[in-house]
């Protein structure tokens, strides 16, 4: 078999349990091709021992009947998710050296399914930016490229992205705070779902915004998605915010047959300035769903507008208080100190040197929002505007409302170093179809459905109600089919 770093999750899931091919053939392949990829700096942390020992136990296990859905299969971890004995740094300075002595949930019940890990995968510190441009690692590299330029993959899941767009791996780990599955997805022309907040468990994942992380598959198809996100979700005593409810058979869901599904469109995600091929793209996909036999139906999102404010006063926020812990006396690094230092300057000298420009602006941003004075003004505002958002949401889907369809992102993948001298806003303005779904803690879908003018994908967002991702992945399933996108970058790396 060639190309096995072609295959799709559920392509290579059904090769392995015929015997024809084995993991350990499928993860050397993989291995192969992300020794050659280092030009996309997608893999910050290589871990081909460890995959070669999951790979063998895989295939003994493959032997002898026992085959759950990602037994064999090959993934990329995000470098937020703590891995044992292997570096897990979110892409900051201030962990440099940390290997935790304990896995996240997440990748302790990937590996319990069989899964092999390749590595660990570059993002934006801390996760924090929407271009993988703020990596201790240096830059994610998308890997389509139209001219001289190279482009971002998005972020902050930006390696998670490049690697599974150029086939280095078949699946790999997200995290979505504010859109950051769903863009690096829609920006390199895969699939990302964010699932409902508390469907994941966050135990054992670095820590940017409590209340709006969620982990989540980046993936080359729909149903790879839903293979993925299965083995991912389910309580967590360990996470006080994982949710005590079964988790469905989501490939299960896949029928395809959206017929009679009601589709809102909302008018506020129209927003002015918005180029001609994102808005093509929209009603291309709106015409395809409704040729799929759904009933489309113009919906109103009225607090829509206040959304990127109200978030980037509660993350900074969230990651204020998240960020403390970084001090130089537990873990990570710790500054020199001159002699007559006190604690306060080992504090102070460490997180300066620790923590990259756009970790420092957020964490300060969050302090000032907290602090007295400003805490009602600011902090307590951002809440309620949050939970109106959260109510919009709840009146659209009690009014019938099955998925919502919106664009994913409002431009292609720009070039890397183009937004970076920019007002930070500007940077911000790329979560903009994105934060609403984290404010309200509900599952979002980022499907590829077309290109730009110059070949560049260009993807669009479902979002479902909370805890129906089943039904969410059925109609990205049914958008995906008829889309039929399956462009790939031209291998220049």
């Amino acid at each position: 078999m060639t190309d096995l770093t072609k295959l799709t999750i559920a392509d290579a899931r059904d090769a392995l349990r015929k015997g024809d091919v084995t993991s350990a053939e499928l993860t050397q392949a993989c291995l192969t091709a992300i020794d050659a990829a280092d030009a996309l700096n997608a893999f910050v942390h290589k871990t081909p021992e460890v995959a070669k020992s999951q790979a063998e136990a895989a295939d003994a296990r493959l032997k002898a009947g026992d085959t759950p859905d990602l037994c064999g299969i090959p993934l990329g971890i995000k470098d937020l998710f703590c891995t044992k004995g292997v570096p897990s740094q979110a892409a900051s300075g201030i962990l440099a050296g940390f290997k935790p002595e304990y896995e996240s949930t997440v990748t302790s019940q990937l590996f319990d399914a069989g899964a092999v890990m390749l590595g660990k995968l570059n993002m934006d510190e801390f996760a924090m930016g929407s271009s993988n441009e703020t990596s201790v690692y240096g830059d994610a590299v998308n890997p389509w490229k139209v001219d001289d330029r190279k482009l971002t993959p998005g972020g902050s899941s930006g390696g998670s992205a490049a690697a599974v767009a150029a086939d280095l791996c078949l699946g790999a780990t997200g995290t979505d705070t504010g859109g950051s599955i769903r863009q690096p997805a829609a920006f390199t022309g895969i699939t990302g779902i964010k699932p409902t907040y508390g469907r994941v468990s966050r135990w054992g994942v670095v820590a940017f915004a409590s209340s709006l992380d969620q982990a989540g598959p980046m993936t080359k198809t729909v149903r790879d998605s839903a293979i993925m996100l299965r083995a991912m979700s389910g309580f967590d005593p360990k996470d006080s915010t994982s949710a005590n409810i079964p988790v469905p058979d989501f490939e299960a869901a896949l029928t395809g047959d959206i017929r009679g599904k009601v589709i809102g469109i909302p008018k506020e995600y129209r927003m002015d300035g918005m180029p001609a091929e994102i808005a093509k793209l929209w009603e291309d996909g709106t015409a395809m769903l409704r040729d799929a036999g759904a009933d489309i139906r113009d919906i109103s999102l009225p607090h829509t507008k206040y959304a990127l404010p109200a978030y980037y006063v509660i993350a900074p926020a969230e990651a204020s208080s998240n960020l403390a812990r970084y001090d130089g006396v537990r873990f990570g690094h710790r500054a020199k100190l001159d002699k007559g230092d006190g604690i306060t300057e080992m504090y102070e000298k460490t997180r300066a040197e620790g923590f990259g420009a756009e970790v420092q602006r957020r964490v300060m941003v969050g302090t000032y929002v907290l602090s007295a004075g400003f805490y009602d003004a600011y902090y307590n505002r951002a809440r309620k505007v949050r939970a109106l958002i959260k109510r919009d949401f709840d009146e659209v889907f009690a009014a019938g409302v099955d998925a919502i369809l919106t664009p994913a992102t409002p431009s292609a993948a720009f070039g890397l170093g183009e937004m970076a001298d920019a007002d930070p806003i500007k940077m911000y303005l790329n979560d903009v179809f994105t934060v609403t779904v984290n404010l309200a803690g509900l599952p979002g879908i980022a499907v590829p459905t077309g290109t730009d003018a110059s070949g560049l994908p260009l993807g669009l967002q479902l979002i479902g109600r909370p805890w129906e991702e089943g039904d969410l992945l059925n109609v990205a399933y049914s958008l995906e089919r008829a889309a039929g996108f399956v462009a790939k970058p031209t291998h220049w790396w």
